[in-house]
């Protein structure tokens, strides 16, 4: 039942003989037997969840907003500079304000870390404990395991985006009061409809990763080392970020994902504007979409050796 799952359609686990690249008569035959059953999502789920690198991303995210409200406690309300107003200056205004200013700190880089690490780290750490093969053995078909292993992935970076605001917004109503979203632009958002306008940035932030997500997840399948998978797609992105600083590349900028990263700006403003943020989902989707089939295509050839 084993052989043709966890080789190739050419060559059995470790390069043996020459294998029939259509399902196995065991596999076909055997009483019960269902690939959609095989590794189910809440037995993926909870495998993730009892890791410690998920316990240790929790609490990072979880803590921020604290160490944030300790940080303005000792070095006094955050104020304006040469008259310019920005999102940080109005953090401690309410607690849809400090939510708001939590996303802005960290959407550039903390987000990115805990993205990488769910999606970099899936595929690549059952091959590090040499315990990739033996899932295939199950057998769980191939297209089975990457899509369960992708969609826990993508679960648990959205969980780690929504946990920071959630926390933000706890803890900063809590410091500061319930109130109206206070803008940089001028005016403000009432507390109903500021939730929803976080909820939204939330989602393009999620949407505008999808591009680390799927980078990370690729290279998961192309190495049998967890960092390296996660410190890649880090590192790209941050080549990413560097490379949208060069404005020499003028209009060409346009198609970097890092380039749209802070379009949900737009929807902090009294009238809600979709350009950008449409703009900059299509890039990230479109790359993810790439990458994601990279990542299938290469991995339903490879000789699965750990």
């Amino acid at each position: 039942m084993s052989t043709n799952t966890v080789g190739p359609a050419t060559a059995g686990p470790v390069g043996g003989a020459a294998e029939d690249p259509s399902p196995g008569p065991a596999t076909a035959s055997a009483p019960g037997y269902r690939a959609g059953r095989t590794l189910p999502l809440r037995v993926e789920a909870m495998r993730q969840w009892r890791r410690r690198r998920t316990m240790v991303m929790a609490l990072i995210l979880g803590a921020l907003p604290l160490v944030l409200i300790a940080a303005f406690a000792i070095g006094g309300t955050p104020s304006a500079e040469g008259g310019r107003v920005t999102l940080m200056d109005t953090a401690t205004a309410s607690g849809a304000n400090f939510a708001a200013t939590c996303l802005f700190v960290s959407a550039g880089f903390l987000l990115v870390v805990p993205v990488a690490l769910f999606c970099g780290d899936t595929v690549a750490s059952e091959a590090n404990w040499s315990s990739l093969r033996y899932l295939l053995a199950a057998p769980v078909p191939r297209a089975r395991l990457l899509w369960s292993k992708l969609a826990v992935a993508l679960a648990f970076s959205l969980g780690a985006m929504v946990l920071l605001p959630a926390v933000a917004l706890v803890t900063g109503s809590l410091a500061y009061g319930w109130g109206p979203l206070e803008l940089p632009t001028g005016g403000s958002l009432p507390a109903g409809d500021a939730v929803p306008r976080l909820a939204l940035v939330v989602g393009f932030i999620f949407t505008s990763q999808l591009v680390t997500a799927a980078l990370a997840f690729w290279l998961s399948t192309k190495t049998d080392a967890p960092l390296g998978a996660v410190g890649g797609a880090v590192g790209l992105t941050i080549v990413g970020n560097v490379l949208d600083a060069v404005t020499a590349l003028g209009s060409w900028r346009d198609f970097l994902p890092a380039h749209w990263q802070f379009a949900w700006a737009d929807a902090l403003q009294p009238q809600l504007e979709w350009g950008g943020m449409l703009k900059g989902a299509a890039v990230s989707v479109t790359y993810a979409v790439v990458l994601i089939a990279l990542a299938f295509r290469g991995f339903s050839r490879k000789d699965i050796v750990s």
